[in-house]
């Protein structure tokens, strides 16, 4: 057989019929995806093309493996080729994608994930399925990789289905393209039949549902072009966290003094604030629309990337809850992970009560975000904004927990709880027995006024509480000294 004949014709994929019907979806081809991820005029280095290449029908073995560049810097890419028996996994498809693992293990380099495939092919399951080399060994080097601190992303692409849901869940970050990504164990067909559920394809495991409720994808994007585009950017703030990437000055917006208001339980957006403290178009958020009364995202500050983990006083007024501890936790792993600084923007009312959060674990879940930032290594830095009450200043890495510094603006409070309920908890009994509401309003007001004098910011400070206060003016300079100082001793050690 002539070789260019037969390179030719893998390179091409499956028959026509399915390229055009994903032209059709608005699906680029996996080689036109795989060259729109990568830097342009980079050589993508191709391994196991051969792969089943004497049978026709399986060209590649429906994935492309290799290596690519992406802001300079090597990747793993792991793509489906839906054209070929749906982007299906035979035994030499594990065989590819365990290869480029070892590989990527042994050089720490990340890896992409382009998934678009419908699951196994049954009548190959005894050949790629339960041995010491089949699909089970793709996951176990998954594991391998995140413990050894390899970054893994992923764009849900087309189907991910059944055992290949658990590719995207291991993965650091997870894009869905709209429509087209869909992620479940179970079909919709098969639901209906197994347990007779009757629900739709989007109900089941579609965009929507990842990125708001169950919180297995991270980035909602409208097209492919989009969603690699989005990795790309993520990816240069990745490449640049531990040396400086270009940046212009903070967005103009109004000054922290304006946009905090005094009272604690007003709300307003803590994306104002990130705009006033971050270099200009720098942050990427994750999780943006789950669990969304606490942000999580990558920024820089004067050039130095980090984490945010901020409470959002517009949603919820920023009470922590089950999902929200969740995705803290899980960001804050990543983080220490990938040895990027973590800034804590902290004013929370504290963790959400009640029999339903109880019912969901919400002391469990709590004690997982405590555990998180209690145990990541990388420089931490806490701001307090405004409010930080009860358990929420420890899960928001009060001064308890090591942070390298805590910071605090004029308008913080730091206190178990609220002066309201301080004042009800403490003189319940006296405050029903008083039968004028003159008298209990002029009570109230002077117990308030008496708490907020015992933990006054200032003598707060005075006693160490917090390291240092500063002027809301000051807040991004004084930031940026802080970042840079403790990543230069901690890249040192």
């Amino acid at each position: 057989m002539d070789l260019r004949e037969l390179t030719s014709r893998l390179i091409r994929g499956g028959p026509q019929k399915y390229h055009q019907k994903n032209a059709q979806r608005g699906k680029l081809f996996v080689r036109e995806r795989i060259e729109t991820l990568c830097d342009p005029e980079s050589s993508f280095i191709e391994e196991g093309r051969f792969a089943n290449g004497l049978d026709e029908e399986f060209p590649c073995d429906g994935v492309i493996t290799g290596w690519g560049v992406i802001h300079g810097k090597p990747i793993g890419v792991i793509a489906n080729d839906s054209t070929v028996k749906a982007g299906s996994w035979g035994p030499l498809t594990v065989e590819k994608i365990i290869r480029l693992q070892e590989q990527a293990l042994k050089r720490c380099t990340p890896i992409v994930y382009l998934v678009d495939s419908a699951g196994a092919r049954l009548t190959d399951q005894v050949r790629m399925f339960p041995g010491r080399r089949g699909a089970g060994r793709i996951f176990y080097n998954q594991v391998q990789l995140k413990q050894k601190g390899v970054t893994q992303l992923c764009v849900v692409l087309g189907p991910c289905a059944a055992g290949g849901a658990y590719v995207p869940a291991f993965c650091d970050v997870v894009v869905m393209v709209k429509d087209n990504g869909s992620m479940y164990l179970g079909s919709p067909r098969m639901a209906e039949v197994v347990i007779g559920e009757q629900v739709s394809h989007d109900q089941m495991g579609g965009t929507d549902l990842h990125t708001t409720q169950s919180g297995c994808a991270h980035v909602s994007v409208e097209t492919e072009q989009a969603g690699l585009n989005w990795l790309r950017a993520w990816m240069q703030l990745w490449t640049c966290r531990h040396t400086s990437v270009p940046f212009n000055s903070t967005e103009v917006s109004l000054s922290l003094k304006d946009l905090i208001p005094n009272e604690p339980s007003e709300g307003y957006d803590i994306h104002d604030v990130l705009k006033g403290l971050l270099d200009a178009g720098s942050f990427m958020e994750v999780h943006a629309t789950y669990a969304p009364e606490l942000v999580c995202g990558l920024g820089s500050v004067e050039g130095q990337v980090i984490g945010i983990v901020a409470n959002q006083p517009a949603v919820k007024g920023g009470v922590i809850f089950c999902e929200s501890a969740e995705k803290a936790s899980l960001f804050i792993h990543y983080c220490d992970r990938q040895r990027i600084p973590i800034l804590f923007l902290c004013d929370v009312p504290g963790f959400m009560i009640g029999s339903t959060v109880e019912k969901q674990g919400i002391i469990r879940r709590g004690a997982q975000m405590v555990e998180a930032v209690s145990s990541a290594t990388v420089p931490k830095i806490t701001l307090i904004l405004r409010k930080a009450y009860g358990a929420g200043l420890y899960a928001m890495c009060g001064p308890a927990f090591e942070p390298d510094v805590c910071l605090a603006l004029p308008s913080a409070q730091i206190a178990v709880m609220g002066p309201g309920p301080a004042v009800e908890a403490v003189h319940h009994h006296h405050l029903n027995a008083l039968s004028e509401q003159s008298e209990r309003e002029s009570f109230v007001s002077e117990k308030k006024e008496a708490y907020l004098s015992d933990v006054n910011l200032l003598k707060l400070a005075s006693e160490l509480v917090v390291d240092h206060v500063i002027d809301f003016d000051e807040a991004k300079t004084e930031l940026a000294k802080r970042f840079k100082l403790s990543m230069e001793t901690f890249l040192s050690t």
